[in-house]
């Protein structure tokens, strides 16, 4: 079987797995059984579980989309871009529901080398958005203020909403939903919520 192909067959049944068993839960050996392979093939491809759940994420989250989307900004006001970041964060955590879900309940159980794992995923994801805002800050279209904090801060609007409304309380958010809190969100982190006269 061609390496490529094998590789996607792992991380395809790595994301399965743990979004159905959680990152405790899914043994390699279950993991190589559903990819079709030996467990000797997913080490010799992976070398560790730890190493097969970061590429996992760096695949299969909002970090890949977002790297694509990045181009596709270049022209759009600032409010589209955002409003195009924040849709497609929020259809993300729903197409991966599943396994945002059985994170955050196991997350504390997690074993020191995973959550390097996740934090470094996660400062990645925070940092190639703050880069985009940090350039528009020195095209002169946004005011100086921390572009990492901006971007925790506009990220975790959207995540919270998704916390809350489908783990939390279990509804489905749908499209016009999802579309008009992006929006009032866009319109909250871009004008604030400061009256001037």
């Amino acid at each position: 079987m061609n390496k490529s192909i094998t590789e996607k067959r792992l991380l395809e049944a790595t994301l399965r797995l743990i979004s159905e068993k959680g990152y405790l839960g899914a043994t390699t050996r279950e993991i190589a059984h559903e990819a079709g392979v030996t467990e000797i093939t997913l080490f010799r491809h992976f070398g560790s579980k730890e190493k097969l759940f970061g590429e996992v994420l760096k695949r299969y989250t909002f970090l890949p989309t977002l790297k694509e989307l990045l181009p596709e900004l270049e022209g759009l006001s600032y409010d589209k871009a955002l409003r195009m970041i924040g849709i497609r964060f929020l259809e993300t955590l729903k197409e991966k529901k599943s396994m945002v879900r059985i994170m955050l309940s196991e997350m504390n159980l997690y074993p020191d080398k995973i959550k390097v794992v996740y934090n470094s995923f996660l400062d990645e994801l925070i940092r190639t958005l703050a880069d985009y805002l940090a350039s528009l800050q020195k095209r002169g279209m946004l005011r100086q203020v921390p572009s990492h904090t901006a971007t925790m801060a506009f990220l975790g609007m959207i995540f919270t909403y998704f916390l809350g409304e489908e783990i939390m309380r279990g509804r489905t958010i749908t499209k016009k939903e999802r579309e008009k809190i992006v929006t009032e969100f866009v319109d909250i982190f871009e004008h604030g919520t400061f009256k001037r006269y």
